[in-house]
């Protein structure tokens, strides 16, 4: 009688978060989106957090140079990658030493036996192996020889050599996770020989150790249970997995449209937001204009040029550059030109934290330019509403005719999710129109071309696209004569100028939605946010509520200027707290424009919050705690 392989029992749950760490060189991050796009397209909802380090390439097997790549899949709504993963899969002893901490306990961890050498511990600080000490009992370890059975499998592929095939061993961990939580296999299968099809014999190692992964968890006896999550209940539609950047850069393309105007991006590299210049260069057919610039000045003063031309004109940097543009985006102010300024946080000052993530730049988007400049600073929530605040943003800046800045974070930058593709017709018509004609008649009969008369409504002046017929004139940085723009040192214009730049901003509250609130509208406690940190409070909220708690949550998309009923919400709630991945910037703005007690929770640890953190929080101030 022949011995059969007894199946493992599939259990199915709600969620599931893994953690994909190794050395910068395993292909962690490749690894992690395959993972994500294979459960996208199995209709699970998720959310991911890649983190990676700075360096070009960290010593190999070391903690510097770990990469890792987190996601949480469920059959539910979710907001964020979660706070503890469930498994750990490590390629490395630097990869288990640096990322078991944030295993939950009991976890399971998935580790390459092959990289558990003296050497490769040694580099991790480990003074003896930890698969042996038994340190890790308290967890459910499963020692896989990825490294050899991948070179196995791949032995017999012509021209490939074992150093060639260790290469493919990120997919087998692939395959060994798309087996233990059944993902489907046919989206990782159609997307190496995709990627990969031009090297036959890539394609034969990636794909024979992916399914050699897959083939090992289903025929060993090492695992008792094999794990499922059923697909999500999301609103009917056409899905997409999106991060931040690609769903920024999508929107920036809808806005060219929307407005009928051609986009020109003046960029400089600079992680994170680099993305975002490369995905717009892929959009040339759409009218779409790139220029890599020779620094982050060159980059802003070209747009600045390109918009004075009549484009929809765009910059993108970090912290670092919006700092160096800080001048030249007091020109296009005191131009009155409409300019977006896209400002991807990272962690600072000065190169500070490149790849990790942190939102500390809203007092720099508030003030920093000399002089009284006041521009509206708008943020999104999550990876995919950066698409309708990138359309939002070149809205506001065209009809207003005013820089505006855009303010997203390294999280949503490279955090992902499934997004629902928008029917364009609900999309918003952001046309604008040009002065062709003289708009002054003077006293004695002869018209004119006044460049800053101004619209009555909006107290946007007129723009005309230099080389119309009669329009001739002059703009430069120097304080104008309101409605002429002749340039004016009289100390009444002045003053008349600089109100008017003011109201002009504040009456932008008048053309935005009120303030989100969710929750419970007559709870004690207020949690009040922007940007990121939205999916940590939502998801923080929710639970507290699940459990009886009375707690709301209001979210800032206008940040300048507030919604105009921000204030009466403020004042409804006994206990306002404000988490922020800064020390405290929006809460100081709070406090002084509506004198409330804001209480800050501040993090800056290149990381966001997570839920049980907020959790916390909210059960101290309700006094469960």
């Amino acid at each position: 009688m022949a011995d059969t392989i007894s199946q493992p029992e599939i259990k199915e749950v709600n969620r599931i978060i893994v953690r994909f760490a190794g050395d910068s060189g395993d292909g962690m991050q490749l690894t992690g989106e395959r993972f994500t796009s294979a459960s996208a397209l199995f209709g699970n909802d998720l959310a991911t957090l890649p983190e990676f380090p700075a360096e070009i390439r960290a010593p190999q097997g070391t903690l510097a140079g770990v990469s890792a790549f987190q996601v949480q899949v469920s059959d539910h709504d979710i907001t964020t990658p979660g706070d503890a993963p469930n498994v750990l899969i490590a390629m490395n002893p630097a990869a288990l030493k640096k990322e078991l901490s944030k295993l939950e306990d009991a976890g399971t961890i998935i580790v390459n036996l092959d990289t558990f050498e003296e050497r490769n511990l040694k580099k991790a600080g480990y003074e003896n192996n930890p698969l042996e000490t038994g340190e890790l009992s308290e967890y459910t370890l499963f020692q896989v020889p990825m490294t050899s059975l991948t070179k196995e499998v791949c032995k017999e592929i012509e021209g490939i050599k074992p150093r060639d095939a260790e290469r493919s061993k990120n997919f087998f961990a692939l395959g060994l996770v798309s087996w233990l939580y059944q993902r489907p296999l046919e989206p990782t299968l159609d997307w190496i020989e995709k990627k990969f099809g031009k090297s036959p014999q890539v394609v034969a190692a990636n794909n024979a150790a992916f399914k050699a992964g897959h083939a090992y968890g289903e025929t060993t006896e090492a695992f008792d249970y094999a794990y499922e999550v059923k697909p999500a209940q999301l609103e009917p539609g056409e899905y997409t997995n999106i991060n931040g950047n690609t769903a920024l850069s999508w929107g920036l393309v809808a806005a060219s449209k929307l407005s009928e105007r051609p986009v020109f991006l003046g960029s400089y590299p600079i992680t994170p937001a680099s993305d975002i210049l490369h995905e717009l260069a892929k959009h040339k057919n759409f009218g779409i204009q790139t220029f890599q610039a020779e620094d982050e000045i060159a980059a802003v003063a070209s747009a600045i040029g390109a918009s004075f031309a009549g484009d929809l004109a765009l910059t993108t940097t970090s912290g670092p550059g919006v700092a160096l543009k800080g001048e030249a985006i007091g020109l296009a102010f005191n131009l009155e030109l409409p300019l977006v300024i896209i400002d991807i946080q990272r962690g600072g000052p000065s190169t500070g934290l490149p790849t990790k993530t942190e939102a500390s730049d809203l007092m720099m988007a508030m003030y920093g330019r000399h002089g009284e400049s006041p521009i509206p600073v708008i943020a999104p929530y999550s990876p995919g509403h950066c698409f309708h605040v990138a359309i939002e943003a070149c809205r506001i800046a065209l009809k207003y005719r005013t820089p505006v800045m855009l303010l997203s974070d390294g999280y949503l930058a490279n955090g992902s999710e499934p997004w629902k593709l928008p029917d364009v017709d609900t999309l918003p018509d952001i046309s604008t129109t040009f002065t062709t004609e003289p708009n002054h008649v003077d006293e004695d009969g002869n018209s004119h071309f006044w460049p800053y008369k101004r619209d009555p409504e909006t107290l946007a002046r007129a723009w005309a696209i230099p080389g119309t017929p009669e329009l001739m004139h002059r703009i430069g940085g120097i304080e104008k004569e309101d409605g002429t723009g002749n340039i004016s040192y009289d100390p009444s214009n002045h003053q008349k100028m600089t109100d008017i730049r003011q109201t002009k901003v504040d009456n932008i509250a008048n053309d935005m939605p009120l303030t989100w609130v969710e929750g419970d509208l007559d709870a004690d406690v207020l949690m009040i946010g922007w940007g990121s940190t939205w999916g940590s409070i939502a998801s923080a909220v929710k639970q507290a509520r699940s459990e009886g708690h009375k707690v709301a949550h209001a979210h800032l998309i206008h940040i300048n200027p507030f919604p105009r009923d921000l204030g009466e919400i403020l004042s409804r709630y006994k206990t306002v707290i404000c988490p922020e991945m800064n020390m405290g910037q929006l809460s100081k703005l709070l406090r002084a424009e509506y004198l409330v007690d804001v209480q800050s929770l501040n993090k800056v640890q290149g990381q966001p919050f997570t839920t049980s953190e907020l959790h916390e929080t909210i059960l101290a101030a309700l006094g469960k705690k």
